[in-house]
């Protein structure tokens, strides 16, 4: 089977990973799986690398806001995704940051899939990765070693942590912002439309974290099971993961609005403290996602099979 198109909408919801993931099995190497669907079936694709690897491209070819279109392309498996790079090695994680590589929010993706989506040479984005491997250790803690249940500790106690305290910080300053500058730079206006929505999503975010995922993965480590009404720890996981999404569009929308976080030149101390901060922010928040997308839930995943 080379090609197959499914529309999604018109299978029973219980039936629709199953058809896909069917078809997908049968697809000789290189064909591909064309879906359309009424809204972003993201959870399928972490479904699919979390059962089948790092074996085949998700192409989004109508994104909404009604419809969706993808082609799942099926390929030979092509070793370590961008995230699971970055979390073997601090120093290609640092590479991958210097070029410019989402790994935090776009770990899933090969090498050749991450540089053709920039636009750059695969060829010269592997040449930096291998240089990488004769530089010296960073002094970054050695993540990957974490027990899971540390690794949640870590998470909570840093990145929690650092949310909690800086975020109404944040979310003061683009408000005094907007106020004084908003009418002749109305972008103040949105960026603090943006901060607001990005701390009620996360503040949400968290708590189900603290609440719910964190002390069913501690539980699944002790050897215990799941009591939180779901089948499977890769139901949260998703979760999660789309949350991450949306949080994640909301950093992209407030870095366009503040032009990359540079400050104009008539820009006063509160604008050069804010986009400072939300600069900081954005690699604190990138951090946590990496931690969670490219260790933790991976790992989570593998001990409950």
């Amino acid at each position: 089977m080379d090609n197959v198109h499914i529309d999604v909408t018109i299978l029973e919801p219980k039936l629709k990973h199953a058809a896909i993931i069917k078809a997908f099995d049968n697809l000789a190497e290189e064909g591909s799986v064309l879906i359309h669907n009424d809204h972003d079936p993201k959870p399928l694709y972490y479904q699919l690398l979390a059962e089948k690897g790092n074996c085949f491209s998700w192409t989004y070819l109508l994104n909404g806001p009604s419809i969706w279109e993808i082609e799942i392309k099926k390929h030979a498996h092509r070793g370590d995704t961008i995230g699971e790079m970055a979390a073997k090695d601090n120093r290609k994680a640092e590479i991958l940051k210097r070029l410019g590589i989402d790994f935090a929010r776009n770990g899933k993706k090969s090498p050749e899939d991450a540089s053709h989506d920039k636009g750059m040479n695969i060829e010269q984005v592997k040449r930096e990765l291998q240089r990488a491997e004769y530089a010296e250790a960073g002094s970054q803690p050695d993540f990957n070693a974490f027990s899971l249940s540390f690794l949640t500790d870590y998470i909570v106690n840093v990145h929690h942590s650092y949310v909690n305290k800086n975020l109404p910080m944040i979310e003061d300053l683009a408000e005094k912002v907007a106020e004084h500058h908003g009418t002749v730079k109305p972008a103040f206006v949105e960026v603090y439309k943006k901060v607001n929505t990005l701390r009620c999503e996360l503040m949400t975010h968290l708590k189900k974290e603290e609440q719910i995922l964190f002390p069913t993965i501690k539980l699944l480590e002790d050897g215990g099971t799941m009591k939180i009404g779901f089948d499977s720890i890769k139901d949260p996981i998703f979760v999660m993961e789309s949350d991450h999404e949306v949080l994640g569009e909301l950093i992209r929308e407030i870095r366009r609005l503040t032009t990359d976080y540079n400050v104009p030149e008539d820009g006063c101390n509160s604008v050069r403290m804010l986009f400072h901060k939300l600069d900081e922010f954005e690699n604190d928040l990138l951090q946590h996602f990496h931690l969670e997308n490219n260790i933790l839930f991976p790992k989570a995943i593998a001990l409950e099979k």
